[in-house]
């Protein structure tokens, strides 16, 4: 896994800055119903999702949530007074407090069933009677845009998705939480291109490839082979699934 603390100078410009943090915002609004009052960004990261969450719509109050300390120093300084460093699967907040939670990239990093239950069981505690949760899942999968270089990388191991729509919505379930809607928003900018994806192979982007290990040399030697080194391939297209918590 990527290491958040020394990834924070470089997660923007690596993940399509604020075109993409656009586009994610608008698709996220668009599954929470305009009456919301308080909204929770856990894993909310360097906040340029959750600066744009504020600035959306008028009155709404958003409070972000990171682990990562480095994250949080730069979405603090995005957000002034409303980022609290805490674990996101023991969120420091009473029970029925929140109108509305929302996670942009934040399951698919929890490989232990145990890590993702807790999560979603505290979503639906801080979550009001009638509150919507709104997270990304499949996040993965949704890099797999057909191109030359997932061709390549074809033959590497894939471990189940952690963030899997059946997964996550059976989590959701468990915790009392029902499906209330999907979208879907593309990644802009965040189009591979073969250079690009071999020096991600080298600082451990593909968890089952680590960095040094001689299947990951093996992959880059086939990338480096590919024509148009620095083109980048389609962006992808992130999905969205939306929970409510029952009246």
């Amino acid at each position: 896994m990527l290491d958040y603390e020394k990834e924070a100078a470089i997660y923007d410009a690596s993940r399509g800055g604020e075109a993409r943090a656009e586009a994610a915002t608008e698709a996220v609004l668009a599954l929470i119903p305009a009456r919301t009052g308080r909204l929770l960004d856990l894993g909310c990261g360097t906040g340029t999702v959750t600066r744009r969450l504020v600035a959306a719509r008028p009155g709404l109050r958003v409070t972000g949530v990171d682990r990562a300390r480095a994250m949080i120093r730069r979405s603090a300084a995005l957000v002034p007074g409303a980022i609290l460093r805490a674990d996101c699967r023991q969120l420091p907040f009473p029970d029925a407090t929140f109108d509305a939670v929302t996670s942009v990239w934040l399951l698919h990093l929890m490989a232990d069933p145990a890590d993702r239950r807790a999560v979603l069981t505290e979503v639906a505690r801080v979550l009001r009677p009638g509150g919507t949760y709104v997270t990304t899942v499949d996040k993965a999968r949704s890099h797999n845009v057909g191109s030359d270089i997932d061709a390549v990388l074809a033959a590497r191991t894939r471990p189940p998705a952690a963030d899997a729509p059946d997964i996550i919505t059976a989590h959701a379930g468990e915790a009392g939480l029902t499906p209330a809607g999907e979208g879907h928003f593309v990644g802009v900018g965040q189009g591979r291109s073969p250079r690009r994806t071999i020096t991600d192979l080298g600082r451990g982007w593909f968890s089952t490839l680590p960095p040094g290990a001689p299947e990951t040399a093996h992959f880059a030697e086939l990338l480096s082979r590919l024509p148009d080194q620095d083109r980048p391939r389609a962006d992808p297209v992130f999905r969205l699934r939306a929970y409510r918590k029952p009246e």
